[in-house]
C-alpha cells in the first residue's frame, strides 16, 4: 500500500514500486475512494479469449462500476471507515 500526494492541479504520482509507468488506467470512482485499475496495451489478446459475453461494453462497464462500488463499500464499512 502507498499513500500519495494529490497536487492543486489534480495530480498524483505513482510510487515506482507499483510499477505501472508508460501505461493507461481505468480510475473508478467508488463512494470516497478511487480505485485504478491498469490496462493491458492489447486488451483483446490479454483476455485470451476467456471473455465471452452476450453484454456489450456499456453494460459491463456499469456491471463493474456497481460492483466495485460495493466492494468499496464493504471494505470499507469492514474497517470502520466510513
Amino acid at each position: 500500500m502507498a499513500v500519495v500526494v494529490v497536487d492543486e492541479r489534480g495530480r498524483l504520482t505513482i510510487p515506482s514500486e507499483l510499477q505501472v509507468r508508460d501505461t493507461k488506467a481505468t480510475l473508478i470512482p467508488a463512494g470516497p475512494f478511487i480505485i485504478i485499475i491498469p490496462l493491458p496495451t492489447r486488451p483483446v489478446e490479454a483476455s485470451g479469449g476467456w471473455l465471452g459475453t452476450k453484454l456489450s461494453r456499456k453494460e459491463l462497464k456499469a456491471l463493474a462500476e456497481r460492483q466495485a462500488r460495493k466492494d468499496a463499500v464493504k471494505r470499507t464499512k469492514r474497517r470502520r471507515q466510513l
